[in-house]
């Protein structure tokens, strides 16, 4: 394809455009020690990256007017890496319009961050998107997995990722998987921003273990009927699994029928909605398996 001059300049007018009405979205987020972006989530609620916020319980809210603005922070999970800033008065800010089909990769996009006082443009292109669900390395859940091919930069994450009609694919992030740039789907940022805002927190199961992979030694994989699991390592004294009898030395071959080869296997069994379920767990304990029924507590919430 052969553009001439005139066209050019009506793409680039009409990008220009599209960066000037979404960066009214967009804000910059300032703690004592770190800052960010940050999206209208509402009238009185941001969401930012909680990497951008750290520990912090109050921040600075810039809004794209120049005025600024004290946030309290109502919530931070760091799984999906996501915060959300509560205003202390409400705002005008216009919300983006969330697109919730999946961007295709190839397609272009708009990333849109305030690094300072003035909105900071960047044309992307969408690299590569998941087939569905996807789990971040902490074993947090993502609706999608969207990596855009984008410059990282201070202030990056917590900014709005949109189509070049404007329309939000998600919000620009950097800290669930170290040095990609992704936009995190509006589907997740739903889900994650109405627990920080109902519980401040994202309320997962919890088992009270640590584990770390292992190769089941030749002798055992017959019996066990498998070749790897999870060897406890750690266990929480009062724990959910530590009340059934699980204890340090036991490896974990398999929970609710399902082995366990990596620590990662048991995120899908401990989603919100698993809370207060029985989950049966099948451990090998002096070269015998042994079957025990626990119920998974929870982590994480102010209830």
């Amino acid at each position: 394809m052969t553009w001439n001059t005139e066209q050019l300049l009506s793409l680039s007018d009409g990008l220009a455009a599209v960066a000037a009405r979404a960066a009214e979205s967009v804000v910059r987020v300032e703690g004592r020690r770190r800052a960010g972006s940050g999206v209208a989530w509402g009238a009185d609620a941001i969401l930012t990256a909680a990497h951008a916020v750290g520990d912090e319980d109050e921040v600075e809210v810039q809004l794209p007017s120049g005025e600024a603005v004290r946030g309290e922070v109502a919530g931070r999970d760091p799984g999906t890496d996501l915060a959300v800033v509560r205003l202390a008065a409400p705002s005008t800010l216009p919300l983006p319009a969330w697109r919730d089909d999946v961007p295709a990769a190839g397609s272009l996009a708009l990333t849109l961050s305030r690094p300072g006082r003035a909105p900071r443009a960047g044309l992307a292109l969408v690299a590569r998107v998941s087939a569905g669900e996807w789990r971040a390395p902490g074993g947090a859940r993502l609706d999608r997995f969207v990596e855009l091919d984008a410059s990282l930069f201070p202030g990056f994450s917590g900014g709005l990722v949109v189509d070049l009609a404007g329309r939000a694919l998600g919000l620009a992030n950097a800290g669930v998987v170290r040095g990609a740039a992704l936009a995190l789907p509006p589907a997740t940022l739903r889900r994650v921003a109405g627990a920080l805002l109902s519980h401040g927190a994202v309320r997962r199961g919890y088992l009270g273990v640590a584990t770390i992979p292992v190769h089941l030694p030749s002798q055992l994989r017959t019996v066990a009927g498998q070749e790897r699991g999870l060897l406890v390592s750690g266990l929480d004294e009062g724990g959910p699994a530590a009340q059934v009898g699980v204890v340090l030395g036991d490896v974990l071959l398999s929970a609710a029928g399902s082995a366990l080869a990596h620590p990662r296997d048991l995120a899908p069994l401990l989603e919100e909605d698993r809370i207060g379920e029985p989950l049966p767990l099948r451990v090998l304990r002096a070269g015998a398996p042994r079957d025990l029924a626990l119920t998974i507590g929870a982590r994480g919430g102010r209830s």
